[in-house]
């Protein structure tokens, strides 16, 4: 066409490049979702744990693991193994016991979990049961007539709504608290990051759960809506309600995504 362009700069990608071949160590993760049998349902949540292995030289191996294959008898073996536990988004009841069943054996095994959207639910509902001891405890999206909802809908929210009416959409801002693994993998107070979700943290059960350990590291500027949960005394235990893989670049890895990578591949297997 005859225009006169200057020539492109190449010289971020030609790094990024020379960073995928310096990939000399290896870290397995283990995803368990509920859509595993079309790995493109968690294309972006797979590519942003690359992102993060090729800044860290390391190559990222997924393990899918189908939620629903989970149990309390075979997940000490399917578990085991990985480095560290992610459980993505989705929606509905299908294979979430399989879920919490991961976020347990990651707290209890101390192994990194990260925990997106749902995956942060999941977080919260297992920790109420096993580590607060609140007995039957789920969210409103499983069991809309259980009296124990730790995540449910917000004030001025209605099941009668069509569903797209009540979704959490697009950018919303985050307040990190100070002294926490959030702070660390962002390195500022507030944040932006994009959502897709009906349900929520139910500040009911809020107080509660942070007296037993519960760390809610992020929320809403206004205080009301919880973001972020995580422990303290745990090398990476996280779960957003926001999605973050959305932000990830080949050559700008997510800080969560780096951070829960970089944990990964620090983890040491427990002897047996």
């Amino acid at each position: 066409m005859r225009l006169n362009t200057p020539a492109p700069d190449l010289t971020e990608w030609q790094a990024l490049v020379e960073q995928m071949g310096r990939q000399d160590r290896s870290v397995t993760i283990a995803l368990v979702g509920k859509y595993i049998q079309l790995h493109d349902a968690y294309l972006s949540v797979a590519e942003a744990l690359r992102h993060a292995g090729y800044e860290l030289h390391g190559r990222v191996d997924i393990r899918w693991i189908d939620s629903e294959t989970l149990t309390p008898e075979n997940c000490d073996q399917i578990l085991s193994g990985a480095d560290g536990i992610l459980v993505p988004g989705g929606f509905g009841s299908r294979g979430i016991e399989g879920m919490v069943l991961a976020a347990q054996y990651a707290r209890t095994h101390r192994l990194p979990y990260l925990g997106i959207c749902l995956g942060m639910q999941i977080a919260v509902i297992e920790f109420a049961r096993n580590a607060a001891g609140l007995i039957g405890v789920t969210s409103g999206e499983f069991d809309p007539d259980c009296p124990y909802k730790v995540i449910d809908f917000m004030p001025g929210q209605s099941d009668s709504i069509d569903k797209g009416g009540t979704l959490r959409l697009g950018s919303w801002p985050c307040q990190v608290q100070p002294d926490t693994l959030l702070e660390r993998c962002y390195s500022q107070p507030l944040i932006q990051e994009r959502h897709r979700h009906r349900y929520e943290f139910n500040n009911d059960y809020r107080r509660q759960l942070e007296q037993a350990g519960l760390v809610i590291s992020g929320t809403s500027p206004d205080g009301r809506l919880v973001e972020a949960v995580e422990l303290r005394d745990h090398p990476f235990f996280l779960g957003v309600q926001f999605h973050p893989e959305f932000k990830s670049r080949p050559n700008r890895p997510h800080p969560l995504f780096h951070g829960f990578v970089s944990a990964s591949l620090a983890h040491e297997p427990r002897a047996n």
